[in-house]
């Protein structure tokens, strides 16, 4: 059975890593998706993500951080698919140093793309949203929970998206409309594939269940957030993290 089987889903940064974990298993499970890449660098690989998958989804050059282009995209999908039932928030950037050395333009950068881009597409998608309900997912972090050194700017989004994400919640559950933050610990992607021996062996230390998860943890708890068996789970923040954050 698919349990997203009818639905309309838009996913942001859906061309690598988690997104593209998530793009692929929301259509194995039924859903037609729309997803956004930002970068001319991520066109290939984005256009040939949607070529193989084939009338099922369709990508989008888009940057979730832009108020305007975050309005045109909405209409775009809404006009191409004829509705949206699930918006997944999960475009984010880190720019990673110590509090002093940060600069404005590496806080700006981050909360711009991980924070802003989460009201720009919540803005836009709520009015057509409300006239059928829908669920919406925003991809927090472990990080925005608990912190982390050298990611001041990268806590502070995320964990500003976990106080969104219960605020929508309440605002909109009147109108049918389901809004949840996931906190994904160390997830197995191009990034922790580029560490070095040590740090791998360190990180891995610290999760009781001895691995990273993969990109299909997340959406896997993604899918069921998004499909009707989630259908009185809103408000909440779920950790995917092999019990990092517990």
């Amino acid at each position: 059975m698919q349990l997203l089987a009818g639905k309309i889903a838009l996913i942001t940064g859906g061309s690598r890593g988690i997104g593209e974990s998530l793009v692929r298993c929301f259509v194995a499970q039924g859903a037609k998706v729309a997803f956004t890449y930002v970068s001319e660098g991520s066109a290939a690989r984005a256009n040939a993500l949607a070529e193989e998958l084939g009338d099922m989804a369709r990508a989008y050059k888009s940057d979730a951080g832009n108020y305007a282009q975050a309005e045109t995209l909405i209409a775009d999908v809404i006009k191409d698919f004829g509705r949206l039932d699930i918006l997944i928030n999960n475009a984010g950037i880190t720019r990673d140093t110590l509090m002093l050395r940060m600069t404005e333009q590496q806080w700006d950068e981050v909360i711009q793309t991980n924070l802003k881009s989460v009201f720009n597409l919540t803005k836009h998608a709520l009015k057509p949203m409300i006239r059928t309900g829908g669920s919406i997912i925003n991809m927090s972090s472990v990080v925005g929970v608990f912190g982390q050194q050298g990611q001041a700017n990268y806590a502070a989004s995320k964990a500003g998206i976990i106080g969104f994400s219960k605020s929508i919640a309440k605002e909109y559950g009147s109108r049918g409309i389901r809004c949840n933050a996931i906190a994904p610990g160390f997830i197995a992607t191009e990034m922790t594939d580029a560490l070095d021996d040590k740090t791998r062996e360190a990180y891995l230390a610290s999760i009781p269940l001895k691995r990273f998860g993969s990109g299909d943890d997340v959406a896997n708890t993604c899918v069921f957030l998004a499909s009707d068996m989630g259908a009185y789970i809103s408000g909440q923040v779920i950790s995917v993290c092999g019990a990092l954050n517990c």
